[in-house]
């Protein structure tokens, strides 16, 4: 799978929602998959980064993206039925679902981690991702071949200290996606897997290893064959998996 390559028009025609579009590997997921045929919804909370990739989508030649800005922090499921109901009445259906968007918060022992930092974290990287998936699950039924894949990291696997509110919203998300994939495994035709990205070169990282030299590590463009690989037609079989990125 790390070195999937993509057929020409895999994702032709598919209409793929990806949160944190505006940078970093949700910026890179956007172009990929514009790139291979399909029509973008792109969601974060800051409107100028995703005109950005807007523009530079329809520059390359790439079907009209539609814009999305939410605060996953403050959106509430009123904004989640919103953005299901314009995605209905332009699109009819969604074929993919990249939930990408994530707060680092603070590496801090959790002796001494902030109550409103932690709750932040769980809102964005947890709490979010559950209300979106579920109000967008009718819509990813109307599809031929759905795909949700949610976004792991490896201390969402084994704890590690100072990673506080992100490594615990980690577990919380590999066990989200593990129960979400068993409840649709015989009743739908959608399936459901993480993507652990590993390090990569992002504003996180940089956050989270600010004497790192950001030249060590890949850049988000370089670790998109397994993004293309879950939500295109060869994985159609997988479901209910947890998968690295990179190589270890």
């Amino acid at each position: 799978m790390h070195d999937y390559q993509a057929p020409e028009a895999l994702l032709q025609d598919k209409v793929i929602l990806v949160t944190g579009a505006g940078d970093g590997i949700g910026k890179a997921a956007a172009l990929t998959y514009a790139a291979l045929g399909a029509t973008l919804i792109l969601l974060g909370r800051t409107p100028e980064k995703l005109e950005a990739v807007y523009d530079e989508i329809e520059a390359k030649g790439g079907a009209q993206p539609a814009i999305v800005p939410l605060n996953l922090e403050s959106a509430t499921e009123a904004d989640y039925k919103q953005v299901a109901e314009q995605i209905e009445e332009t699109f009819g259906r969604l074929d993919g679902l990249l939930l990408n968007a994530s707060l680092l918060g603070d590496m801090t022992p959790l002796e001494f981690y902030k109550v409103d930092v932690f709750e932040s974290v769980m809102k964005v990287n947890v709490s979010s991702q559950f209300a979106l998936t579920k109000t967008l699950l009718p819509l990813l039924k109307q599809s031929e071949a759905g795909s949700i894949i949610f976004t792991t990291s490896s201390v969402g696997r084994k704890g590690r200290a100072n990673w506080g509110a992100y490594s615990i919203s980690k577990f919380a998300t590999e066990g989200m996606m593990q129960t979400l994939a068993d409840e649709l495994a015989n009743t739908s035709n959608i399936r459901v897997n993480c993507i652990n990205p590993g390090a990569t070169r992002t504003t996180m990282r940089a956050s989270a290893y600010p004497a790192e030299d950001a030249a060590s590590v890949c850049p988000p463009e370089d670790i998109m064959s397994l993004y293309t690989y879950l939500m295109g037609k060869d994985s159609l079989s997988v479901n209910g998996e947890s998968l690295d990125a990179q190589p270890k």
